[in-house]
């Protein structure tokens, strides 16, 4: 994979952004958002999303854009980084 965020495009099929991390801003199908590790409803059989581009689509979904580190070279890799990053950010880790 390409280290340069701008020009690295999604891995066809992974659907890992759209899986691993929770989405608490509404979705159209998930009025309540998704937790982690769902499925978004959005994805399609190849795991591509239905709504890209949309008005529709969660800002949170937008924002997040394809890099090395977090890909890697396999969706593995990417569901385990998220995932991570998921916990990581958790409400219950934050410091009392």
């Amino acid at each position: 994979m390409n280290s340069n965020a701008a020009t690295l495009e999604c891995r066809p099929s992974c659907g890992a952004c759209c899986t691993a991390p929770s989405i608490t801003s509404p979705i159209p199908g998930m009025p309540h958002g998704k937790p982690a590790g769902v499925r978004c409803v959005q994805l399609d059989d190849d795991n591509r999303c239905l709504i890209f581009g949309r008005a529709e689509r969660p800002a949170v979904c937008a924002g997040l854009q394809p890099a090395a580190d977090m890909c890697g070279d396999t969706r593995s890799h990417a569901i385990q980084w998220l995932a991570n990053l998921e916990r990581l950010t958790s409400p219950e880790l934050s410091p009392h």
